[in-house]
């Protein structure tokens, strides 16, 4: 035994690498999210998030400043200066042009002749000059195709939009509220009535019992989407409708099979000399239940309660079915996100923050209690 104990498996390195690429896939994605949800949307245009820490090159559009308002009288000729980026920003040209097809045709500093005296010169740090006769420097601005470098730039403006923002411009404060509302009672609901059932699967015994037990096995693999439309007629016929009590009632019954499962084989592994001297002792079993099952059953509980927090909480399908009114008074994150996509499609960094929003919960959740998912998925392993 102890040479089997302490040889080091053949396919180790196998099973580290597995992890390591199953930890960087996890991993870089949600790191992508977090870096564009602090990106301005001319940053993400122009690199990826991977580049966020450099500087960041693009093919900018800009116009000169109206003449018939802003031109100054020079001698014979007429005058249009001023900043293509209004002075603010620290962004830096390289090469400019006046023609989309050739957008690099000057360097920064240099002067472009558009002729019969027409020029206009474009400095590194936007300044430019506007030159020529009444006739040039009237009508439209003149256009200026520049490419700039611009440094490194954060923003919190993205969740300042995301958060505080009106539904209607993608804010999702009053999504999250609903998405905590349906979320924390469809995690509580199931845990409080599976764990009584598991109590009396694993430790009462009445006819039937082994009937019950295998039926919550056949549910288990009942497909969530052929319940669906029954289970909202049901609550259609019976008044309960489309709301917050039928997403708790749809979320506690397709989570209760596998709770129930869970904590019943949790809890018939409990040494079976504590019940009974219990019961030797008078004690009833909702006492016993209540002040040692539960008590001794908590790793198990806080592992199922993850798993149904991290479902209701990134559900979209029940949601949609028996939550989402035509006003959006009820409209969960998920959905929210999906309203997004729709009409903010080419706003990757609105999306990239609401994404983000909308795992952070989660990823608190989880880090809080891993641990207790890590001891309730191994408890009876090593028995």
């Amino acid at each position: 035994m102890s040479a089997i104990a302490g040889t080091k498996s053949s396919l180790t390195w196998a099973v580290q690498i597995s992890t390591l690429a199953l930890v960087l896939l996890w991993l870089f994605p949600t790191i992508g999210l977090l870096v564009s949800s602090f990106r301005t949307v001319d940053q993400i245009n122009s690199s990826g998030w991977w580049a966020s820490l450099s500087a960041a090159e693009q093919n900018e559009v800009y116009r000169a400043a109206d003449p018939d308002e802003n031109r100054v009288a020079d001698g014979d000729v007429f005058v249009v200066s001023g900043n293509l980026f209004g002075g603010e920003g620290s962004k830096t040209i390289s090469v400019w042009g006046t023609s989309s097809r050739a957008i690099d045709a000057y360097t920064a500093g240099e002067t472009a002749d558009l002729g019969d005296g027409e020029t206009v010169t474009v400095q590194g740090n936007g300044d430019y000059e506007w030159v020529g006769t009444d006739d040039q420097i009237s009508g439209r601005g003149q256009r200026i195709f520049v490419t700039v470098t611009s440094p490194p730039e954060f923003t919190f403006d993205n969740y300042d939009t995301v958060l505080t923002g009106g539904y209607s411009d993608g804010g999702m404060t009053r999504a999250f509220f609903n998405t905590l509302t349906v979320t924390i009672p469809a995690t509580i609901i199931p845990i409080v009535v599976a764990a009584f059932a598991a109590y009396a699967l694993a430790w009462m015994e009445f006819p039937g019992r082994a009937l019950l037990i295998a039926m919550v096995v056949g549910l288990l693999v009942v497909p969530l989407q052929l319940a669906l439309i029954p289970l909202l007629r049901l609550h259609l016929e019976i008044g309960i409708g489309k709301g917050y009590l039928g997403t708790w009632l749809a979320h506690t019954g397709f989570g209760l099979p596998l709770a129930i499962y869970l904590l019943r084989n949790y809890m018939v592994g409990l040494p079976k000399d504590i019940i009974e001297n219990a019961k030797v002792d008078g004690a009833t079993d909702f006492q016993i239940f209540t002040k040692i099952i539960l008590p001794l059953s908590f790793p198990a509980l806080a592992s199922f309660a993850i798993f149904q927090f991290l479902w209701t909480w990134n559900d979209l399908l029940v949601a949609k079915v028996f939550l989402i009114d035509a006003t959006g008074e009820t409209t969960v994150m998920t959905n929210q996100i999906v309203e997004l996509l729709g009409t903010r499609g080419g706003n990757w960094e609105i999306l990239a923050t609401a994404a983000f929003v909308s795992i952070a919960v989660p990823l608190v959740v989880f880090f809080m209690m891993q641990k207790y998912l890590v001891r309730g998925l191994l408890a009876g392993s090593v028995k």
